[in-house]
């Protein structure tokens, strides 16, 4: 009995057997009941295989991925997250993907997912790409419904294909940006005439439907429809219809089964607008549909990370309980810009989409999202004046809710969303200063607050199955582009375009992309020398892959194991 107790500590916990003799000297009592049961334990383990063992031998699931453009947010960062958590994504090549300037190959995709679902687990595809092109090309395109519905087939097709292969869905229910400058370029080029008015005309059309008109706003609406030329009107809202109609065809599949999980996403949206009209009419079509099989959210540039982080939850059998808790203030009835719901409405869809589950307390909960919000509830821009790192009013309890969890070694998400399109440098300031940056599990605060807080879940979850190291790596490339980038380094790029030689601009940079680059590549080195010096970043690379500030594709080069070798990560958890 004392040989077969010495096989099994070898053999179950890796024991040198010169240790064993040792082992046994302290295990001459134990009773024959104990022996038995570590006999039969032995015996199971050399009939069955150890289960980690043979986890470790299993090779990792392949999941497909169409996300809807080129963008490092939507693409490869969203493909790193998956794979840091053990999981294999295969993606279209860059060059079929649409960018700005570049419509996307839709027929070339589709060939691409039928050439490479055999092997496959899941696949999560953009219909914006597998329809249009790309995001961008679903508010220019010039093709015609019946071609578009065509295109929704192939879906089908591609289930028809691979029965086997869980196939989750995300399209835009097209966006309503509020003038030319908020369009970013990327509507038709009337837009920066006409965008202003096309915004207010149909804000009001919807809120007419709504509740009614006063005579003022009456007055409003008919000066606007004056304005807008009816062919400029005709073109706008003509392709907004053929998206309503892809979007009812989408549903359809989902009703049929052909579709295992839909995402429907309101882009850059309003408490009234044509996105909000849109919404209603779709909500009504698919409300026969299971919400196990659909759902409709804000924002669509997380969507995509979302449901690869559900697929992931799917194959991995795990329900993870997330509790939300918001900075003082208004909180979670705080109504982003962007968007046209309170951001707990939101922030519990997401999660939902994500496979997970929202909890009013924080006990068992598998994860702790933690949401800065203004103590106005108001969402500013990140290149405001406001935007600095003195302490605001809530600053302080938030930082103390945050570090009060870390110290109870509870896994903590922050969704930074107190401004849009980049971090809040008061927030990020005394993260630092306390020494939270890299023990958190993740942080986002990116674009629009949807954007950031379907990060933040997303990346958390993932975050509960990989290792610390990848963890850090993936907070990095969130601070590096949130907040040193987004919220300080592009702002004071665009200051300095003026005096760069050539021709160009923060939409188009031009030949002033070069000068653009480097300068920005200087200011992130020392920002991040004077507030992020434990990361051991020694050198920065900055691309604009849209010609453009406003999205940047950051690498560095960092100093040889800069996260072992610090011991402000020294927490256990």
């Amino acid at each position: 009995m004392r040989l077969l107790k010495g096989y099994f500590l070898c053999y179950a916990y890796k024991i040198p057997k010169i240790e064993v003799k040792k082992l046994r000297q302290s295990c001459r009592f134990v009773c024959k009941e104990q022996l038995a049961a570590i006999l039969l334990f032995f015996l199971i383990f050399s009939f069955f295989g150890s289960p980690s063992a043979a986890a470790k031998k299993a090779p990792p699931k392949i999941i497909l991925y169409v996300p809807h453009d080129g963008r490092p947010i939507c693409a490869e960062q969203t493909a790193q997250a998956i794979e840091s958590a053990g999981f294999v994504v295969k993606m279209p090549p860059n060059d079929l993907l649409g960018s700005r300037e570049n419509s996307g190959q839709p027929q070339k995709i589709y060939d691409w997912l039928m050439e490479n679902g055999t092997g496959a687990h899941g696949a999560v595809v953009s219909a914006d790409t597998l329809l249009y092109g790309s995001l961008v090309q679903s508010r220019k395109h010039k093709i015609n419904l019946a071609e578009l519905i065509e295109r929704v087939k192939r879906l089908e097709n591609v289930h028809k294909k691979f029965p086997q292969l869980k196939l989750f869905v995300f399209s835009s229910i097209m966006r309503t940006p509020r003038d030319s400058s908020a369009s970013g370029t990327e509507e038709p080029s009337y837009y920066r005439l006409y965008g202003k008015q096309i915004f207010l005309y149909t804000q009001l059309l919807d809120k007419q439907r709504a509740c009614g008109l006063t005579e003022e706003e009456r007055q409003q609406l008919v000066a606007c429809a004056a304005q807008i030329p009816p062919d400029v009107l005709k073109d706008w809202l003509g392709r907004r219809q053929k998206n309503l109609a892809a979007n009812c065809a989408l549903i359809n599949l989902s009703k049929e089964g052909a579709i295992d999980y839909l995402a429907l996403g309101c882009d850059d949206n309003a408490p009234y607008s044509q996105t909000h009209r849109e919404s209603v009419i779709l909500k009504k079509y698919m409300s026969d549909v299971s919400k196990d099989r659909i759902c409709m959210l804000q924002g669509i540039d997380e969507v995509g990370l979302l449901l690869l982080t559900r697929q992931v939850d799917e194959m991995l059998n795990f329900h993870p309980v997330i509790d939300v808790a918001y900075a003082s203030g208004y909180g979670g009835g705080t109504i982003p810009k962007y968007s046209d719901e309170p951001i707990d409405d939101s922030i519990n869809d997401e999660i939902r989409l994500a496979g997970g589950i929202p909890s009013a307390t924080d006990y068992g909960a598998s994860l702790i999202l933690l949401v800065n919000t203004n103590v106005s509830g108001y969402t500013y821009e990140a290149n405001t004046p406001l935007d600095v790192a003195a302490p605001r009013a809530n600053t302080a309890s938030f930082l103390a809710m945050i570090k009060n969890y870390v110290l109870a070694k509870r896994p903590v998400a922050v969704a930074d969303i107190a401004f849009a399109n980049g971090a809040d440098n008061a927030l990020m300031a005394g993260l630092a200063r306390e020494n939270l940056l890299f023990k958190l599990y993740s942080y986002a605060g990116w674009n629009t607050a949807t954007n950031s807080t379907g990060w933040a879940i997303a990346q958390g979850i993932l975050s509960l199955h990989m290792s610390p190291e990848k963890r850090r790596q993936l907070l990095l490339a969130r601070y590096l582009d949130d907040w040193v980038y987004q919220a300080n380094v592009r702002q004071q790029v665009a200051r300095l375009l003026n005096i760069f030689p050539g021709t160009g601009s923060k939409l188009f940079l031009g030949d002033k992309i070069l000068p653009a680059r480097l300068d920005a590549q200087r200011l992130m080195q020392s920002f991040i020398d004077q507030n992020m010096p434990q990361a051991g970043i020694k050198s920065v690379s900055v691309h604009f892959p849209w010609n453009r500030l406003f999205e940047a594709q950051i690498a560095v080069s960092q100093q040889k194991d800069a996260f072992a070798q610090n011991k402000l990560f020294d927490i256990v958890w």
